[in-house]
């Protein structure tokens, strides 16, 4: 039985690797979301191969930046592990201020596990309140079993086809996912013009400023703004399916308490198919 993933650290370093968005200039015609969902899965792989996938174990290095007070750097591990809508996302880095980020989803709750003792970092908090990035199964894109656009009918959400939006210099396909109820998250996913991966999520949130009588005049009340980006390049064939090699998350908060930024880079190396996954994986384990 393969056994619960341990994730090793490797030295200090610094290297910012930067997304690579491909593609070519997209027609100009419009097309519907689901047309844009389909040829998008067909880009992943033929529905066989697809359906072969049982269970993804993903591996490699990973680097964190952080760009505001206090900054730092560091290099490490990590692994992805999926199963159905099941989830795991780990990096571990030799830092004792951040030595960790464990991020489960076990099919039933999502949870993040502390980075250090009592302390979850601040992109697992913003991960608690925004549950629905993994029970949606969005965290790691396409790299992931739980990806909704796989079989998006058993999601409570909507999709949206957009249009045609330029970043950095390439014109992409914009698809908005809203989810059922108030959510207040706005989704945005982004698939290159004419070969249909996915290359970018964003997630944004704003907090509205409390409303109302304030009892402290000299603090300042604001809203507060949530900000993050998945990215995903160097697409790469793994067995007869073709996915992306490096995966960045960026993010970023301001709010009354102050700003933050960090990026984390992922650079996956090790592709395993079909292993069996121990389900104790899927749960937050202590340090």
């Amino acid at each position: 039985m393969y056994t619960i993933i341990k994730l090793t650290a490797l030295v200090l370093g610094a290297v910012i690797l930067l997304p690579v968005f491909g593609g070519r200039p997209a027609a100009a015609q419009k097309m519907t979301a689901e047309q844009l969902i389909s040829r998008h899965v067909d880009a992943i792989g033929t529905a066989k191969a697809r359906a072969a996938v049982q269970t993804r174990i993903i591996s490699g290095t990973a680097q964190v930046i952080f760009r505001t007070a206090p900054a730092g750097q560091a290099i490490g591990k990590a692994v992805l592990a999926s199963e159905g809508t099941k989830q795991l996302l780990g990096l571990s880095f030799p830092s004792p201020v951040y030595p960790r980020e464990q991020l489960t989803f076990n099919g039933i709750s999502f949870n993040a596990a502390f980075a250090t003792a009592g302390t979850r970092s601040v992109l697992g908090n913003f991960l608690i309140t925004n549950d629905a990035v993994f029970k949606q199964g969005l965290m790691c894109g396409a790299l992931s079993t739980s990806w909704p656009l796989l079989d998006l009918e058993k999601r409570q959400a909507n999709v949206e086809y957009v249009g045609i939006k330029k970043i950095d210099g390439h014109n992409l396909h914009e698809l908005r996912y809203s989810l059922r109820g108030n959510s207040d998250l706005k989704i945005t996913l982004f698939f290159e013009a004419d070969d249909f991966r996915h290359v970018r999520t964003e997630y944004e949130r704003v907090v509205p400023a409390p409303m109302g009588k304030v009892e402290y005049t000299n603090v300042q009340e604001r809203e507060g703004r949530y900000k993050m980006i998945e990215d995903f390049s160097l697409f790469k064939p793994e067995g007869e399916l073709n996915l992306p090699h490096i995966y960045t998350i960026r993010l970023s908060v301001d709010t009354v308490n102050g700003t933050f930024l960090a990026e984390w880079t992922v650079k996956l190396t090790n592709f395993e198919f079909n292993q069996k996954i121990d389900p104790a994986a899927f749960n937050v384990s202590t340090p």
